[in-house]
């Protein structure tokens, strides 16, 4: 079998310089993925078209980093944290999360899950996608 694939990786970050924040949707079953792959993992479809992503998520869980998990490339970032964030899509999957300290932590524990918003974050020489809690937090 002879399929076509699309530089998706390329197409990702591309968009991303264009200041849109793309996954791929499926044209069998709709089911969206973020970060963008080939095929759909909910159905195995290979055929998936570009979607722009609203943005809007909620996180499910918060992990602090750790020596060892602490990213240098992240320093400007500010307080951060790791966690599992849905996309109003459906997609669900690890994420950095701005604006979250050993200080606010425990009480966004008790008010998961928590919204949150995709955010473009300009990184040592090309963009990525990390996400913000939302203004009432």
């Amino acid at each position: 079998m002879s399929i076509k694939l699309e530089k998706v990786v390329e197409t990702f970050y591309q968009n991303l310089e264009a200041g849109k924040i793309t996954g791929r949707k499926c044209l069998k079953c709709g089911a969206v993925e973020f970060p963008p792959v080939y095929a759909c993992n909910s159905c195995g479809c290979w055929d998936m078209e570009w979607v722009v992503i609203s943005g809007k998520a909620s996180m499910h869980s918060i992990v602090l980093p750790a020596a060892l998990s602490s990213r240098p490339e992240y320093k400007d970032l500010g307080k951060y944290a790791y966690g599992e964030v849905e996309l109003e899509e459906g997609a669900r999957f690890n994420a950095v999360v701005r604006g979250i300290s050993r200080k606010n932590r425990p009480a966004l524990l008790e008010k998961l899950p928590i919204p949150c918003r995709a955010a473009i974050y300009q990184r040592d020489g090309y963009k990525t996608v990390v996400f913000d809690l939302d203004e009432e937090e």
